[in-house]
This record gives C-alpha cells, structure tokens and sequence, in this order.
C-alpha cells in the first residue's frame, strides 16, 4: 500500500483518480458484488451505504 500512495502522490489529484477508476474498473469482475460494494462504501463513507446498495441493485 505504501508503493501506491508513493506513486499517487507524485500525481495530479485529476490524473490520480482517472487512473485509480481505470484499475478499480479491471479489478471489479474478479471480486465478488459484496467486495465491490465494500470498497465502494469505503470511498463514499457508511452514510452513503444505503444509496450504494440500492444503485448495486440496478
């Protein structure tokens, strides 16, 4: 985790979250829908698992 942040931090904020979306996008068809509504509630915050588990339901 610690070789990412290095690399994340030496990018333009814009350019870092491209780039983290274009991996989450090639990760998330070889983890299960629990482990992507996992991650996508830790970006969003626990508030915000309600939205997120109806929009998985979509």
């Amino acid at each position: 985790m610690k070789e990412i942040q290095k690399i994340i931090d030496r990018m333009d904020p814009e350019e870092a979250l491209t780039g983290m979306a274009a991996v989450a996008r090639g990760l998330f068809p070889q983890v299960s829908e629990e482990t992507r509504l996992d991650f996508v509630v830790g970006l969003v915050g626990e508030a915000g698992a309600d939205k997120v588990a109806s929009l998985v339901q979509l």
